[in-house]
């Protein structure tokens, strides 16, 4: 299966105890936004978290990330451990045509979607550490989820403070500060139950917990980031080891996939703006298949750009934006006859901007539209063999311990909220997109979830 029929609500699961503990034996890791952070800094949730709640960043949160979550507010050991689960329950507007996963019916399905622990922290002043094991509720499985091992120095250039960085990671993307690109974009939560699109692109969680990657990064005077690296994908017997496996991205990876990023950024005290572009160009056989000696290339290029209006603290304003185009040179899935053109693209265009209140209570409203080639070989289970998808994702939702002195304990942290996406495409047309009589807007999803982090 190539990359572009992946479903976008999966999730690799995560690492066994043994192996994120062999793996921080071999290298430093890096932490995000779990409670053992809060503990380690003294902070409440919401000086890192837009909402008090992760994954969406503050420019506190974005320094606290890059410089490798080593940042601390006590002296006295404090435990890099932290645990978190999602539970849901999905109605669609109408019955989906088979069962999201076994045990679950055609609709009003819910349950634990996932539980992950996590072991997030800082180690000194050069090493930190976000490692993810998880559980998946829908696919009742453990495998390895995101990994971010970080090392770090500081120093100066002309005058300006330079922060240096190396990264290790399984998921292009899982590294960056902006909550802009696919990892840690909006929606920030979903669940497997949901009907999602088929396209999807490499670069935007295509490779997730199937590769690693080797960056290195620069931020200059807290304004210039820059970013660079190589994924590769490790042998079958480390993939087994970690739950994962090569067929989630549709093949193995044929060589080293080059992958950068820049981005501009500004902070104004109660306001502050981003602006970045972003790249990788990958290959691999389709489906591990090396018969015709050739491999599929993808070429994934964007821009994205985010605006935070922060104010007093009380009240938050965010935007978030990016546009995704990729070129796809399929030569072997055109040689193997997987695909009616060796030449095809995809573009996507994502915007979203929310507003919470007291940094506690808030909504979002997130546009979204895929478009890109036909191709019956690309998308055979619709009717007009396009990637097409257009819809709004509607969310409110509420955290009430997340500020300070909101609770006594920081460890504890909860979110309650109800997300509706609203399809005005599925899978190529508006219509009939399945040749079966199903809309675009039988799929439309009413979610209500908690989000529990301790």
């Amino acid at each position: 299966m190539s990359f572009l029929t992946f479903k976008n609500g999966v999730r690799g699961a995560v690492l066994s105890f043994a192996g994120a503990a062999g793996l921080l034996a071999l290298t430093a890791t890096q932490a995000a936004a779990v409670p053992s952070f809060a503990v380690q800094t003294g902070e409440a949730c919401s000086a890192c978290h837009v909402g008090a709640f992760g994954p969406q960043l503050t420019p506190f949160g974005r320094e606290f990330k890059l410089e490798g979550y080593t940042m601390r507010g006590t002296d006295k050991f404090t435990a890099p451990i932290s645990a978190m689960a999602v539970f849901s329950w999905v109605n669609t507007a109408k019955d989906l045509p088979a069962p999201p996963a076994d045990h679950y019916g055609l609709n009003n399905n819910g349950g634990l979607d996932e539980a992950s622990l996590f072991l997030a922290g800082g180690y000194g002043s050069h090493f930190g550490s976000f490692v993810q094991v998880t559980f998946d509720g829908v696919g009742r499985s453990i495998a390895w989820d995101n990994l971010d091992l970080r090392a770090i120095t500081k120093t100066t250039l002309e005058g300006d403070d330079l922060l240096l960085g190396l990264n290790i990671n399984n998921n292009p993307g899982i590294q960056d500060p902006f909550n802009t690109l696919g990892a840690w974009g909006f929606p920030y939560t979903d669940s497997d139950l949901m009907p999602a699109p088929d396209a999807g692109f490499a670069i935007h969680g295509g490779y997730g917990q199937t590769v690693l990657g080797a960056n290195v990064y620069a931020w200059w005077n807290e304004s210039v980031y820059a970013e660079a690296g190589l994924y590769w994908m490790p042998g079958s017997g480390f993939m087994q080891a970690v739950g994962s496996d090569a067929s989630d991205a549709g093949g193995i990876m044929d060589g080293t996939a080059p992958y950068f990023r820049v981005a501009y950024n500004k902070d104004y005290g109660n306001q502050n703006f981003e602006v970045g572009a972003f790249g990788m160009i990958s290959s691999l056989y389709p489906d591990n298949d090396r018969s015709t000696g050739k491999s599929d290339h993808h070429d994934d290029y964007g821009i994205d750009a985010s605006y935070q209006f922060m104010g007093d603290g009380s009240n938050v304003y965010t935007v978030n934006a990016r546009y995704t185009h990729e070129d796809q040179d399929l030569e072997a899935s055109y040689l193997l006859g997987n695909v009616m053109k060796r030449s095809n693209s995809l573009d996507e265009f994502r915007i979203d901007g929310s507003y919470y209140w007291q940094n506690t209570i808030g909504g979002t409203v997130g546009v979204f539209d895929t478009w890109g080639s036909t191709d019956a070989g690309l998308y055979p289970d619709n009717r007009t063999f396009k990637p097409d998808s257009q819809g709004i994702i509607f969310q409110v939702d509420g955290t009430p311990w997340g500020r300070d002195g909101s609770n006594g304990d920081p460890r504890f942290n909860l979110r309650i909220g109800l997300q509706y996406v609203m399809y005005t495409s599925f899978n190529g047309s508006d219509s009939n997109y399945d040749g079966m009589g199903r809309s675009a807007s039988d799929n439309n999803t009413l979610r209500i979830f908690t989000w529990l982090a301790l």
